[in-house]
């Protein structure tokens, strides 16, 4: 996935904002859309402003440079018009090469500071911060995940297949989401005739939402499963207890979140559309694909090695108690006290 904002551009041919937009980008170029804005604080040098103007406004990408307009405090503002669209990725690459190569060489042996700013800019730099960091996001989310799970059904295996096998949801919806953003022949099919960057957010919302779902189907499927294994010892019995007990509650539950979610497929925005494909994706592959086959299929196969713990992390774990067990009254039968025959008299 390219990260970006969708903007009005993206929107569909008949709603006013995307006739505006398209009015503006083909009276005033495409960048007129997405203005860059250089804020420039010349710290006494009169000339500052005047030499980041026109260094920039030699720089390829460029379509023009506005007349600064000078503040009170000192700091003026430049506004930039890129030579092409904001959602295009040579903006991107402008804003980096003002930033590192034309402002710099512009300001040398100068106090004066520039700074290259802007809606636009303020998009790059957001995803420049927070995509780099999504997956330690990820892996320390799975990471308490497992441990959580280890506390709760007491097995090593257990825990991480579940820990891990959320993530198959999940990437079957990005992959989905990557592939419809493409446009081609397969967005096409949502409207989507090319190329479209998502939010850095949306991946991270995505997993957040994906991975509770996929995590209460899992926890409520292996509750059934270690109930039983506690109950019998029977790997095979405990894994077809649970899948019988929760196959039509999960199935239930996916139809009704694949439903919701569909729906946004028909929304005209397309950062909706791709967002509901996505989700609905990931409900409909975890409640078929990895519940009713990955998982049972997984434990059928590691049998009793399934509920395998090492002796030492046994008595180091707490006991979290899933379902009360540990706290039910257990029955006392009350002494047989002899009853004496009360004599009867004749």
């Amino acid at each position: 996935m390219r990260y970006g904002y969708p903007d009005a551009g993206t929107n569909p041919e008949h709603l006013t904002s995307r006739r505006a937009y398209d009015l503006v980008s083909r009276e005033f170029g495409a960048g007129a859309n997405g203005p860059l804005l250089l804020a420039v604080d010349a710290h006494g040098d009169g000339g500052a402003v005047a030499r980041v103007s026109a260094a920039v406004a030699e720089a390829d990408g460029v379509a023009a440079v506005l007349p600064a307009v000078a503040g009170d405090d000192g700091v003026s503002a430049v506004p930039v018009i890129p030579a092409s669209g904001p959602q295009d990725e040579a903006t991107v690459e402008l804003i980096d090469h003002l930033r590192d190569d034309v402002v710099p060489a512009a300001v040398a042996g100068s106090d004066a500071e520039v700074h290259v700013g802007g809606l636009t800019a303020s998009y790059v730099d957001e995803s420049d911060y927070m995509a780099p960091r999504l997956p330690a996001f990820i892996a320390a989310v799975v990471l308490l995940s497992f441990l959580l799970l280890l506390v709760v059904f007491r097995s090593v295996l257990v825990a991480l297949k579940a820990a891990l096998m959320n993530l198959l949801a999940i990437g079957a919806a990005y992959g989905v989401m990557a592939l419809a953003l493409q446009g081609g022949w397969f967005g096409g099919l949502l409207g989507i005739t090319e190329s479209t960057p998502v939010p850095v957010w949306v991946p991270v919302i995505t997993f957040a939402m994906l991975f509770g779902l996929s995590m209460d189907y899992e926890v409520f499927l292996l509750s059934r499963i270690r109930e039983e294994w506690v109950r019998t010892k029977d790997n095979a019995s405990a894994v077809a207890h649970g899948m019988a007990s929760t196959g039509r509650v999960i199935t239930a539950a996916a139809a009704i979140m694949v439903t919701v979610f569909g729906a946004y497929v028909f929304e005209d925005q397309v950062l909706m559309k791709v967002v509901g494909l996505g989700l609905a994706t990931a409900v409909l592959v975890d409640a078929t694909l990895v519940r009713m086959v990955l998982v049972p299929s997984t434990m059928e196969l590691l049998g009793d090695r399934n509920w395998w713990l090492p002796g030492w992390l046994e008595r180091r774990l707490p006991v979290l108690d899933l379902e009360g067990e540990h706290h039910a009254p257990v029955p006392v039968s009350a002494p047989q006290v002899p009853v004496e025959p009360t004599p009867v008299a004749a």
